[in-house]
């Protein structure tokens, strides 16, 4: 019984238990298989990562203001966030990781890092 590659078609030789002609054949597979998971994934992770970054660069000293059409002019997207903190007085706090920010009256924001 001859076996063939799941991705090419190609005569496989080798182990008994081999499923590809080779490492190309394996990974364009498995590539293909969870790629729409996969963009996604890649999108979100993307947005965390850029949103991080501007808070990293608005916030050197661990704790400041900004305002909400600098975030937005660097391209803040606040749809995307890891955590939400409520504190005791009712604040909500909105955590990219370990940088934070808080909606304050108007067009104002606090950020904030979390140690």
């Amino acid at each position: 019984m001859q076996k063939t590659c799941l991705e090419c078609g190609e005569k496989i030789v080798g182990r008994a238990d081999k499923k590809f002609c080779s490492d190309y054949c394996r990974n364009a597979y498995n590539n293909n298989i969870n790629k729409d998971s996969t963009n996604l994934i890649r999108n979100v992770n993307n947005s965390l990562r850029k949103n991080y970054r501007i808070l990293l660069d608005l916030n050197p000293t661990d704790k400041t203001m900004t305002s909400k059409s600098k975030l937005l002019a660097k391209g803040f997207n606040f749809e995307y966030f890891t955590s939400i903190y409520t504190t005791k007085t009712g604040n909500v706090y909105y955590f990219v990781y370990d940088q934070g920010y808080l909606p304050l009256e108007g067009d104002l924001y606090a950020l904030v890092k979390r140690n």
